[in-house]
């Protein structure tokens, strides 16, 4: 059995190993087009922020398991080697070995597809001007760090998403001006409702970041092949340093070349043993797209556990076993300088885009005990669907590990829970941690009372008003 891999990250990795532990007489091979496998790229903010354990700027620390490691394993690893054609008939590869500059066939009889996402870049988001960066891997978070090192001080951030935030909050912290600009009217995308992307947005602004929202970038000023600022509808911002974070798309050229099919969204079509249409080719992680447990629809949601975890079923299945990857309900978690933000399953927003006739409730209280010293206000909100009172997400906006209560939610999404689930539920009491009525079963409470009475749901001007 020999089985090529396409991509050393998430979910190549996890399915590397996993068919090994299932056949231990395989040949897998591992094709990776980078320096690095296995390792967490959800860490890069936080190498450039410092709080990171190691050496200042060491990426390594997010090295996860090295070539030496894997190949102790039997799993042959091949770094710097570009995968530039799949012949699914013949079943082989053409590979580019960029340190001999030879290209070759490799034969498979199983291959994965496991090539991920590309960071978005716009037109005016020039690749060779000095200074202009996007964040996805442990190349691009050096070439950043190389810039922070010769001495950069003002950095302008492009896009208000889940990286655009926390590399905001990475450059502020390492003492560099910050802009943030979001052609949207709030940062947070889609990702919360609007009153808590408020929340998010004043978190941005009370740290002393420059937020512009409503703006268009137009183009970069440059001298020397360097980026000296950005121009957007209403003039130009300086910059030393400007990082592209407008978005990600999947990187699906070898699957489309192959005869994989695509879906809506655009990434790579499976199912749910993470074959694609076409025999002995399968894909997984972020370069597919997955079934969200809660709408039932295909979507694109790139995230790191479940790019793993589809590995993980990737590898059974590519040596005969049988596993299946359960779908996702889109549950995310970020830090945005003192405030944490959490949500899952469905936003109000969405859940109205979805067709669904949703209700949701806000509640601000405190996140645990409000007599203890430590204790901060945690803004929640719950959305259910009328009638069914099926649970269909949630919003957290609070300080530190009280928004892990996002994955009480996420659970209860997983098994098609209802609003009577929630409030039923013993969660934990001590005073350091909650109340004794913990603000989920508060919520719970009043959702379950809107959802009998046909409320509507709509925002309040501010969570908890």
């Amino acid at each position: 059995m020999r089985i090529l891999v396409v991509g050393g990250v998430a979910a190549g990795m996890s399915a590397a190993s996993r068919a090994r532990r299932h056949d231990p007489h395989a040949r897998i091979t591992v094709l990776e087009r980078s320096d690095w496998i296995s390792y967490g790229a959800c860490g890069l903010p936080y190498v450039l922020s410092r709080d990171t354990r190691g050496d200042p700027g060491d990426f390594g620390v997010l090295v996860a398991r090295t070539p030496e490691q894997m190949q102790d394993q039997g799993i042959d690893v091949h770094l710097r080697h570009d995968v530039t054609g799949v012949d699914a008939a013949a079943r082989t590869v053409r590979v580019h070995d960029r340190d001999t500059g030879r290209t070759r066939t490799e034969p498979y009889d199983q291959l994965l597809l496991a090539t991920g996402v590309h960071a978005a870049r716009p037109d005016w988001a020039a690749r060779d001007v000095a200074g202009v960066h996007v964040l996805r891997d442990i190349p691009d978070g050096q070439a950043i760090e190389a810039d922070l090192q010769r001495g950069a001080r003002r950095a302008v951030i492009v896009g208000g998403g889940y990286i655009g935030l926390e590399v905001a909050e990475s450059l502020t912290r390492r003492g560099l001006h910050v802009t943030l600009l979001e052609h949207a009217g709030q940062v947070a995308g889609r990702a919360l409702d609007p009153a808590y992307r408020d929340l998010v947005g004043q978190t941005l602004r009370d740290a002393g970041v420059d937020l512009r929202t409503g703006t268009q970038v137009r183009g970069l000023h440059t001298r020397a092949g360097r980026v000296t600022g950005v121009e957007t509808q209403d003039g130009p911002v300086s910059a030393d340093l400007v990082i592209v974070a407008v978005g990600v798309r999947p990187s699906t050229d070898l699957a489309r070349a192959a005869g994989v099919r695509l879906g809506r969204s655009g990434a790579v079509s499976v199912d749910a043993r993470q074959r694609t249409n076409v025999d002995g080719i399968w894909a997984a992680g972020d370069v597919c797209e997955v079934t969200h447990r809660v709408t039932r629809r295909r979507v694109h949601l790139p995230l790191g556990l479940a790019a793993n975890r589809m590995g993980r079923v990737a590898g059974v299945n590519m040596v005969g076993g049988d596993a299946r990857f359960p779908g996702v309900v889109g549950t995310a978690i970020f830090r945005v300088f003192d405030r944490s933000v959490a949500r899952t399953g469905l936003t109000q927003d969405e859940a109205d885009a979805a067709g669904l006739d949703a209700v949701s409730v806000d509640l601000s209280s405190r996140d645990h005990a409000g007599y203890m010293r430590d204790a901060h206000d945690l803004h929640v909100r719950l959305t259910a669907e009328r009638g069914s009172g099926r649970l269909l997400g949630a919003q957290f906006v609070g300080v530190g590990d009280a928004v892990k209560r996002v994955d009480v939610i996420a659970a209860l999404l997983h098994s098609r829970g209802r609003v009577h689930d929630l409030a039923e539920m013993d969660l934990a009491y001590a005073p350091p941690f909650s109340s004794v009525w913990d603000v989920l079963l508060v919520a719970a409470g009043r959702l379950g009372k809107a959802v009998r009475e046909g409320q509507t749901g709509r925002p309040p001007p501010h969570p908890g008003a």
